[in-house]
């Protein structure tokens, strides 16, 4: 199953790089980093990162359990470091401030370097010399850089502090320019917790080939288990995600009985893939990188409907198909879909 992710990983770099060599004069990456799932939430705050962004986000839950600091107290604390801003005036970081709390943020803390390498800032006092030290090991803080920090339950960090770093690099203007950088993200867990149901589910796709396979499925913490999935990622938009097949039934079968799923369940639901595979088949992978999103990207146009021919609108209609149209009685009899919804258009828009 490795060697089938591999070999479709190795066969999407070249023809994503040919692709955008022979219509590009940007800069395009040669080489495409993979990035764990985990890793990428928590240096990059996302699973889509643009890598043309040098900032990166620290974990510093530690230092901060240490102290006692009510604001972060019993919280995941995240910090984003920011190199040689003493130029800044004291409205670049009320700036950010507002733009966190326009977030959602209650705030964002925090601190700059100064000369004699003391930190100055909103929260400095509460933080203890010795636990100012460990800040500035974490993150190589030197004379002139600041650093912010995101405080909050943990999916609530990830996201304002992607933000948040997505929005330092643009004020900033650190975002390379004229540049495709690439990267996979890879090792998605196969489950997650669902806290309003209490119960193990699938976190992506269903149909992935745990990564240990059966023995995985049968030994492993369910939320240990990682997944033969890859996205593709450019300048911080997904181009596609892929997988390995779980090709195997024994192993189908014990993968949606961890996900509260029976045989029965199975059989009934997906019965043609489940018959289908009692017969064998072969381990495969796949992937589509998406032509749209594609051209998006070599036009540098930030909006993915100037470069669809007919977009749909808001409603997800296409005005020039005149689509979604109500069907006639007969066109629902020949697929066997019987309808409550009134046949008057008017009322279904």
């Amino acid at each position: 199953n490795n060697l089938n992710e591999g070999a479709l990983i190795q066969i999407v770099e070249k023809l994503l790089i040919d692709v955008f060599g022979q219509f590009t004069k940007w800069k395009v990456s040669q080489s495409f980093e993979k990035i764990p799932y985990k890793e990428a939430l928590l240096k990059y705050g996302s699973d889509k990162p643009d890598l043309r962004n040098p900032l990166l986000i620290y974990e510093a839950s530690e230092i901060f359990a240490q102290i006692e600091f009510n604001a972060f107290k019993n919280k995941v604390v995240r910090v984003i470091p920011v190199r040689d801003v003493s130029k800044q005036a004291r409205s670049f970081f009320d700036n950010m401030v507002n733009f966190a709390m326009e977030q959602g943020a209650p705030g964002l803390a925090w601190l700059k370097v100064n000369e004699d390498e003391s930190l100055q800032g909103p929260i400095a006092k509460f933080i203890p010399e010795s636990h100012q030290k460990q800040l500035k090991e974490l993150t190589e803080l030197k004379v002139g850089d600041a650093i912010f920090f995101v405080a909050g339950e943990l999916l609530e960090v990830q996201k304002l502090s992607g933000l948040i770093r997505v929005e330092l690099g643009k004020r900033l203007d650190l975002i390379e320019k004229e540049s495709f950088k690439f990267c996979w993200i890879v090792d998605f867990p196969m489950y997650e917790f669902n806290g309003d149901t209490e119960k193990i589910e699938f976190s992506h796709n269903p149909f992935s080939m745990p990564q240990g396979g059966l023995e995985a499925l049968n030994s492993k913490d369910p939320l240990d288990i990682l997944a033969y999935q890859y996205d593709i990622v450019c300048n911080g938009i997904e181009l596609s995600s892929g997988a390995v097949r779980n090709h195997e039934p024994e192993v189908m079968l014990k993968a949606f009985e961890i996900a509260g799923y029976s045989q029965e369940d199975i059989t009934n639901k997906f019965p043609a893939l489940y018959h289908a595979f009692q017969y064998g088949a072969p381990p495969h992978a796949g992937i589509a990188p998406g032509i749209d999103r594609i051209v998006m990207l070599l036009a540098n146009e930030p909006n993915i409907r100037e470069v669809i021919a007919f977009p749909m609108n808001s409603k997800a209609q296409d005005l020039l198909m005149g689509a979604p149209s109500v069907p006639s009685q007969k066109q629902l009899r020949e697929v066997y879909v019987k309808t409550v919804l009134s046949q008057d258009k008017s009322k279904l828009e």
